[in-house]
């Protein structure tokens, strides 16, 4: 896998979190849907690779949040372009401290990715992610989140590990941008470590349809990881 599609797969998906890479503590209201349509991707060097596909969010009780990531990913180098099923992610999120008792939102977000079944697109071995993820909230309509955990591969020693941190700020009723300082380790494959920067942004079309972007670019070891990347979604909210 390309080390653009680990960046891809293996980090992503609440008003925070998409369409970052770091994600946010806040889990989905209790009784709640978020579903994601998204596409997003990565340029390399060598390829340019990603995956669209649909991000399914429940609010399974207060403070939990179950989610389930059904993904086709895309690979096109020199060789050709393969299309293929790329890993499925079933996930849980759980906020155990909140800002109004400890000054923080925290959260431990387990995320568990299947074998893709190809050699090309996603993985073709069982992941997990364990993460936590932190944000504070301030009046006048700034946020900040991150965090960061270690994916481990089929349940050895940790394979990568990957930290970020947003700032976000709400410049219209409607509008909110951000900016994302984004590290991951390098990993056991032999792919390098890699740092980038991003911005991001959220437009509320109203309170059941919002529109997300992301673009991003590397500043560690560009060509072999990231010389640019993008997220892209709609969200529906109910």
């Amino acid at each position: 896998m390309s080390a653009g599609l680990v960046l891809t797969v293996l980090t992503r998906s609440a008003v925070a979190g998409p369409p970052y890479v770091a994600d946010d503590p806040e889990p989905t209201d209790y009784g709640h849907f978020e579903i994601y349509t998204f596409n997003n991707g990565t340029a390399t060097r060598s390829d340019v690779s990603g995956e669209s596909g649909i991000d399914f969010n429940y609010g399974a009780a207060p403070d939990l949040q179950l989610t389930a990531t059904l993904p086709a990913g895309f690979d096109q180098s020199i060789g050709g372009t393969n299309v293929a099923m790329s890993n499925l992610e079933l996930a849980a999120k759980y906020r155990f401290l909140h800002q109004e008792t400890f000054g923080l939102d925290v959260s431990i977000f387990l995320r568990i990715f299947l074998p893709s079944g190809s050699n090309i697109i996603g993985d073709n071995r069982t992941s997990l992610l364990l993460p936590v993820w932190v944000q504070k909230d301030w009046s006048g309509g700034w946020s900040a989140f991150g965090g960061g955990g270690c994916v481990f591969s089929e349940i050895r020693a940790a394979d990568f590990c990957e930290a970020g941190a947003v700032l976000t700020y709400q410049i219209l009723p409607k509008l909110q941008i951000g900016a994302e300082l984004f590290h991951q380790t390098a990993d056991s494959h032999g792919t390098p470590a890699t740092s980038s920067v991003g911005v991001g942004w959220r437009y509320d079309l109203n309170d059941n349809y919002h529109l997300l972007g992301y673009v991003r670019r590397g500043i560690e070891n560009t060509e072999e990881t990231d010389r640019y990347s993008w997220y892209a979604s709609v969200l529906f909210t109910f």
